[in-house]
């Protein structure tokens, strides 16, 4: 059996029109023996499991005679594809909305970018003008720096010592594990978009 008659005979199977058994037998060996038209097979199942499930999701349902039992309908195929240019339309819109937000993102990551250098070369040069004009502004500056160091050292410590407890508790870390976990999940039904009615 050639690859034409193979797919000559595949298409009659469509059609509810089954071949005999010794066509049979030489389209199953055919098959085996040819990768592209055990391809083609596949592609011509997974059309007709698309179409007999838009067949039984179509609205109002289909009424088929005995003897079209085994063809897709028209309105069936139109649906389907239908619904798959649906699909493709929102694909599309969606990522003209990513388009559009990198867009913007990018204009406006330029903007800070250039603030945020500007800012931050121009922090060294305060800090030296302060120095030069107010000497001792900058000593009670460092004073409480200092003090603000100490406090954030302190604090150190006694973060060291709770992260040192709990990681010797299993209860303490599947606790901590499971409030982060409650924490992502309530932030991922904040951050959720609003459905359409």
């Amino acid at each position: 059996m050639r690859c034409h008659d193979v797919k000559q005979v595949l298409s009659h199977q469509r059609d509810a029109d089954a071949p005999n058994a010794a066509d049979q037998v030489a389209l199953q060996a055919h098959l085996r023996a040819c990768p592209d038209c055990h391809v083609f097979e596949q592609r011509q199942r997974g059309i007709e499991a698309l179409l007999r499930i838009s067949q039984q999701t179509a609205q109002p349902p289909v009424t088929r005679s005995s003897s079209t039992s085994g063809r897709a309908s028209t309105s069936s195929i139109m649906q389907a594809v239908e619904q798959r240019r649906q699909i493709s339309q929102q694909l599309e819109v969606i990522h003209e909305q990513q388009r559009t937000r990198v867009a913007r993102l990018r204009k406006g990551g330029t903007a800070f970018a250039a603030i945020t250098f500007f800012t931050l070369g121009s922090i060294p040069l305060l800090v030296l003008a302060i120095t030069l004009v107010q000497t001792d502004l900058m000593v009670h500056l460092l004073l409480v720096l200092s003090n603000v160091v100490d406090v954030l050292y302190v604090l150190g410590q006694y973060v060291q010592t709770g992260l040192t407890i709990m990681t010797r508790n299993t209860f303490l870390l599947a606790g901590a594990g499971f409030v982060v976990v409650l924490m992502m999940a309530m932030w991922l039904r904040l951050m959720r978009p609003p459905q359409e009615a």
